[in-house]
C-alpha cells in the first residue's frame, strides 16, 4: 500500500527550502502549497474553539481558518464555504481540520499526498507531531555561511547578521534533536549534495517518503509558474536566478568579520554537517556575546512557551491528533 502519511518540509531560512518544495511538487503524487499560516497558530489557539466533539465549535475553527487574514487560507485556492463543511462533517480533532486543508489542496492536482513547507517549522516538531503523529521529515541543511549570507541581503529579513547566525544554528540544533525520531520519520538532506547531483538525493528521498523516484522532480523550475504565487515570489531562485543560493557563494558575500563569527559560533555545527572551515581568525569577543545573547533570550521564550503548553494539555477535553490516514486511523483503532 502506498503511503499517505503527511510530509513536512524544514530548514533554516534561505537553505533552498522553496527549491525543495518545487521539486516535491513535480512529484505526480505529491502536492506542496505555498506557506500558510495556521498549523502551528492553530495549535496555541485551540481552546479559543471550545470541545471539538461539538459541531459549532468546529464550524468555528474551520471559520477561523477561512477567515482570518492572518491564515493565508487564500493560498491554497479553496472554496471557503465547502473547506468549512468538509471540517464539520470530518474527524472531530484541530489535526483533522487543518489536514483536510492539505487534503483539499492536493485534491486539486489529483494527488493523494500532501506535504508542507515553512520557515520556523523546524522549532515546532513536537507540535507538529501532535497533530500529525505520523509525520515524515524532512530536514535541508545548507551551508551556514551561505545562510547568513542570503538572509542579510533579503529585503523581509529585517533582522542583522547576529540573528541570522543564531538562526542558522537553532535549525541545526533542531535537528539533532530531531535525530531522535524513528528512521522512517527524520531525514536529512544537504542542499550542496541536492544540487551537485538531485537525481541521486531525489532518488534517496523519494525511497525514504516510500515513493518512486519521478524525473520531473529535477525539473522544479518547471513547477514554478504555477505552484509560486507572483505576489508573494520573494525567492526570485525558483524562477531563474540562482546566484543567491550558488553553494559557496558566501565567500564573495561575507565580510571577513562576518566569515570569522559564523566560523567562531557556527565552527562545530559545520564540522559536523561536512562542511569544511576556511580557518577564519577568532571573532571579536563582542560579537560572538552578541550572538549569545540572542541566543539565551530566545531560549527563554521558547521555554515558557513549552511550559504553557505543558500546563495546557491538562484542560483538553478530546484528542488533538489527525484522524486521516491509514496510521492515524491505525492508532485510533489500538487506543
Amino acid at each position: 500500500m502506498q503511503s499517505d502519511r503527511p510530509i513536512f518540509v524544514i530548514g533554516c531560512p534561505r537553505s533552498g527550502t522553496t527549491m525543495l518544495r518545487l521539486m516535491l511538487h513535480a512529484h505526480p503524487r505529491i502536492a506542496v502549497p505555498p506557506e500558510t499560516r495556521f498549523t502551528v497558530p492553530g495549535y496555541y489557539y485551540r481552546f479559543a474553539f471550545g470541545d471539538l466533539r461539538e459541531e459549532p465549535n468546529r464550524r468555528r475553527l474551520g471559520r477561523w481558518i477561512v477567515r482570518d487574514g492572518d491564515t493565508g487560507f487564500e493560498e491554497l485556492g479553496l472554496d471557503g464555504d465547502r473547506f468549512v463543511e468538509d471540517v464539520v462533517v470530518g474527524p472531530p480533532t484541530l489535526g483533522s481540520a487543518i489536514g483536510i486543508a492539505f487534503r483539499s489542496y492536493a485534491a486539486r492536482y489529483g494527488r493523494p499526498r500532501w506535504a508542507d513547507r515553512r520557515s520556523g517549522h523546524h522549532h515546532q516538531v513536537g507540535v507538529i507531531r501532535r497533530l500529525f503523529p505520523d509525520a515524515q521529515f524532512v530536514h535541508l541543511i545548507r551551508d551556514g555561511r551561505d545562510c547568513v549570507a542570503s538572509l542579510k541581503e533579503m529585503p523581509w529579513y529585517t533582522r542583522d547578521v547576529f540573528h541570522a547566525v543564531n538562526s542558522w544554528a537553532e535549525a541545526v540544533d533542531c535537528g539533532r534533536r530531531a535525530r531522535r525520531l524513528p528512521a522512517d520519520s527524520y531525514y536529512e538532506l544537504r542542499y550542496e549534495d541536492l544540487m551537485a547531483d538531485p537525481e541521486i538525493e531525489l532518488g534517496k528521498l523519494c525511497a525514504y517518503l516510500g515513493e518512486d523516484y519521478d524525473p520531473a522532480m529535477a525539473e522544479p523550475c518547471r513547477m514554478a509558474e504555477t505552484a509560486v504565487p507572483q505576489a508573494r515570489d520573494r525567492r526570485r531562485s525558483t524562477r531563474g536566478e540562482t546566484a543567491a543560493l550558488r553553494p559557496g557563494s558566501w565567500t564573495s558575500r561575507l565580510e571577513p568579520w562576518e566569515v570569522s563569527l559564523c566560523e567562531t559560533v557556527l565552527g562545530e555545527r559545520l564540522t559536523a554537517c561536512g562542511y569544511e572551515p576556511a580557518g577564519a581568525p577568532a571573532a571579536d569577543r563582542a560579537h560572538v556575546a552578541a550572538v549569545e545573547e540572542i541566543a539565551a533570550r530566545r531560549r527563554r521564550i521558547r521555554r515558557r512557551q513549552e511550559v504553557r503548553d505543558r500546563i495546557n494539555r491538562f484542560r483538553e477535553r478530546g484528542p488533538v491528533a489527525a484522524q486521516l490516514t491509514v496510521r492515524q486511523l491505525g492508532e485510533l483503532a489500538r487506543a
